[in-house]
């Protein structure tokens, strides 16, 4: 029980804040858009019935591109579908290997790499109270991924809240999310099994306030994971970071807040540089920690919408780039930052983004190209593009 009210007071604050008045926050003088040259990409069928394809999340490393979702056949069954290429054009659907009941109908929503290896997070919706059953995938040595067994209160229980994003880095892998004792993690050396680390000094929520973690990256010496504190007694989120050497132990910095609204929803290094994106009042805003220096407020972009839940659904780095993609409510927009994060500029998509309930954004950097997924909730596009030149 104590999840579910978490969800709701959480749920509640997130829809408050979406109805307020609209507000506007850019650096500089109304920057021109970033416009790239989008070509559109087609993937293979995978194995089985036909449907409309899901597609969610990407990720590359080591020369390796991996992009994950589901399929949905005509009575919107679904299944888990994943796909991997060499060189980012040329795409290859993955053998699934599904044990579950509900692993056979998830639907792959976070992917994270690690020495040219995927492995991912999926869940499918089901159950008596409606609650996602989550499932992780390892990849096999012939590049099958499999769905990897887990007790049901690994991920669900009487305390579940929500499993967000998993990275792959030096350590291992790592998955953050939420339980009802706050902020927790999920740790693996090799995606065969997780161990739910939960009520954590530092990590959880305490008596300075109630955590909450989004996403997390492989960092120097480590993890570093980002989210928010909800001080005792206020109604706005101040945004915090974790590192941790191991996923076990972790060490908490709030940093400097406001009377407003924020936290840190996406985080990725740049370089050696970490930077987040997150919600930041009546707009987007970005965070940024330098080698041996202190998180610092940088840029920010875009503006609320009237209505739904606003959300930074993707965040990338490279060739000197950052790329977010954001919901303010009502529509998906990416945004391209060449100063990690101090000022930005809106890139016109290859195709209209709304938002809402089964439609999502993806994005992708590696090396001079850039991909972008977008799902409408009726179709899934896939496009890429050379980065665009620097603004001079």
């Amino acid at each position: 029980m104590g999840g579910r009210r978490l969800v709701a007071v959480l749920g509640v604050s997130a829809v408050l804040l979406a109805g307020c008045e609209d507000g506007t926050a850019h650096d500089g003088d109304n920057p021109q858009p970033v416009s790239p040259t989008w070509q559109e990409l087609t993937l293979p069928a995978p194995p089985g019935p036909p449907g409309r394809l899901i597609l969610r999340d990407m990720v590359a490393c080591a020369g390796r591109w991996y992009l994950v979702g589901g399929v949905a056949d005509a009575t919107r069954a679904t299944r888990p579908a994943a796909w991997t290429s060499g060189d980012g054009t040329s795409w290859t659907s993955l053998p699934i290997a599904a044990d579950s009941f509900y692993g056979k109908q998830n639907v792959l929503y976070s992917v994270g790499c690690r020495d040219g290896v995927a492995a991912v997070v999926g869940a499918k919706v089901g159950g008596a109270h409606g609650y996602p059953r989550v499932s992780t995938w390892r990849q096999r040595g012939d590049g099958t991924l499999v769905e990897v067994a887990a007790s049901f209160e690994t991920y669900g229980g009487p305390k579940a809240v929500n499993v967000s994003r998993l990275a792959g880095g030096p350590a291992g892998w790592l998955i953050v999310g939420n339980r009802s004792s706050g902020a927790a993690a999920w740790v693996s050396p090799d995606a065969a099994d997780f161990v739910l680390v939960e009520a954590a000094p530092e990590l959880a929520s305490d008596t300075r306030g109630v955590s909450w973690a989004f996403d997390a990256v492989a960092g120097p010496g480590g993890w570093l994971a980002v989210g928010g504190v909800l001080p005792r007694g206020r109604i706005d989120r101040d945004p915090a970071a974790w590192t941790s050497a191991d996923g076990r132990s972790w060490r908490r910095t709030t940093l400097p807040g406001t009377s407003d609204y924020e936290e840190l929803q996406r985080v990725v290094m740049a370089g050696d540089t970490a930077v987040a994106v997150g919600l930041r009042g009546r707009a987007f805003g970005t965070w940024r920690q330098a080698p041996g220096a202190d998180w610092a407020a940088a840029g920010g972009f875009g503006a609320l919408g009237a209505g739904g839940v606003p959300s930074v659904s993707s965040l990338v780095a490279s060739g000197g780039w950052l790329l977010a993609a954001v919901s303010d409510g009502a529509r998906h927009s990416v945004w391209a930052s060449s100063d990690l994060g101090g000022s930005w500029h809106e890139v016109v998509p290859a195709t209209q983004l709304p938002a809402g309930a089964d439609r999502d954004v993806s994005l992708l950097a590696v090396g001079e190209r850039w991909w972008l997924v977008a799902d409408d909730g009726t179709r899934s596009g896939f496009w890429w593009a050379p980065a665009a030149p620097a603004p001079g």
